[in-house]
């Protein structure tokens, strides 16, 4: 399952392209307020025509490619829609694009360009625009455009309410505590209820879509390394679906050679839970530096550990360090591999090594395991010990109670079964 670099191959650049022109949204949209910059007047009143209509009115127009202190006035103001000629200076208008591009927002920046030009269509994209325009202005491809813009306006108006989404993060004290099988398992289990994604925010060596069976193409460092184009649509557009249901975004094959900065981190999961209504998180067990905002962020935290003197040691000193104070309430301790009896750890030993009881307790369901290894096919989406129990957390996080079985009903013959 080989995950490459996002801008490291043409088969990749290609497929990002099919995403920078998606298929147009059906839907009502008010008019668009419109910025033309552009040095040639023929160029202008020719976009002025394709404009023509009740999707959009252009607000404004410039003769020439704003400076710095123009740039930062069409940032702050109240447009919707800015198309940058590119023929007259390439170079001039890929700074404009970049400039106005690199503070997000609902403004969907536009380019045009007489001619198609590959090279110059990536570097656009890179710069963050959203639409590449050519001849000829056709109307439909103008009032698509327009539509996706109208998609994105809409889209921002949602992003700043609060997010709605739950936030649900699992983390390890302890290499091969099994994060990654449960968290990707519950996840699956969970997407049966709601709509689920699961992020792998463990960049160095996290392998939660591996362990679903899934092989992905674009990984959650393509969605940190292209905040100027993270939206619900980009988003989306990198994740893999599992069979459950669930949206899945997998970590890199290769080991990043810098951190994206955490305010990234923060922005793509408030984007997440705009979209989801439960965002699952594999932190792993070695993100220490993430690990602070991740868990004020987040809903409920649930730390995984193993009955055995390192991990509870470990477990100790992370609830000691992350969870002693007004945040105890959101840890959930599951107890991995958990076997009943256990002579030489008992409960007791167990609950003062946590500071509190696990809440959750998974068997020790090695078959299972084993089987969903050999077979590709998750632990969720089997009938074991292990899957139930962790359709027994999902059901949980739901509000719901154990699986309610149909009930007998009595008469004068024993129902069998």
């Amino acid at each position: 399952m080989k995950r490459t670099s996002l801008c490291n191959t043409n088969t990749r650049e290609k497929m990002l392209m099919s995403t920078f022109v998606s298929e147009p949204d059906s839907l009502r949209m008010d008019a668009l307020s419109a910025v033309l910059i552009g040095p040639e007047e023929e160029q202008r009143r020719t976009m002025r025509k394709a404009l023509a209509g009740p999707q959009a009115r252009v607000a404004r127009e410039f003769s020439n490619y704003p400076d710095v202190d123009q740039l930062a006035e069409l940032s702050a103001g109240d447009y919707d829609v800015i198309i940058v000629h590119l023929d007259p200076d390439s170079e001039k208008a890929l700074d404009v694009v970049e400039s106005l591009c690199s503070g997000g927002g609902s403004i969907t920046v536009m380019v045009y360009s007489a001619q198609p030009n590959p090279e110059l269509l990536l570097r656009c994209m890179r710069a963050g625009a959203r639409e590449f325009l050519t001849d000829p202005l056709l109307p439909n491809i103008i009032g698509e455009a327009l539509v996706r813009a109208s998609v994105r306006r809409r889209d921002e108006v949602h992003r700043k309410k609060a997010p709605s989404g739950k936030l649900l993060v699992f983390a390890g004290a302890k290499g091969g505590a099994g994060v990654t099988t449960v968290a990707s398992n519950f996840a699956a289990a969970l997407a049966r209820h709601a709509k689920v994604a699961l992020i792998d925010l463990h960049l160095e060596l996290g392998d939660a879509a591996l362990t679903l069976g899934l092989s992905t193409t674009f990984t959650t460092l393509d969605a940190l390394d292209n905040l100027a184009r993270l939206d619900s649509d980009f988003l989306l557009s990198l994740m893999a679906k599992h069979d459950s249901g669930l949206s899945v975004l997998g970590a890199p094959d290769t080991i990043p050679t810098n951190h994206p900065p955490k305010d990234a981190t923060g922005r793509l999961l408030r984007l997440a839970r705009e979209d989801f209504a439960y965002v699952v998180v594999d932190a792993g067990s070695h993100s220490l530096d993430w690990h602070e905002e991740l868990f004020q962020a987040a809903t409920t935290v649930y730390l995984v550990t193993q009955v055995g003197v390192p991990d509870l040691r470990n477990a100790n000193r992370f609830v000691t360090r992350y969870f002693s104070g007004f945040n105890r309430e959101k840890l959930e301790i599951v107890l991995n591999r958990h076997v009943t009896r256990n002579v030489e750890i008992d409960e007791e030993a167990v609950a003062k090594a946590l500071t509190q009881p696990a809440k959750w307790k998974l068997p020790n369901d090695y078959a299972a395991a084993r089987r969903a290894q050999n077979t590709g096919v998750a632990v969720a989406m089997d009938k074991s010990q292990l899957a139930q129990a962790l359709a027994r957390m999902a059901n949980a996080v739901c509000g719901e109670g154990p699986d309610k079985r149909k009930k007998k009903k009595f008469g004068l013959f024993k129902v069998r079964g």
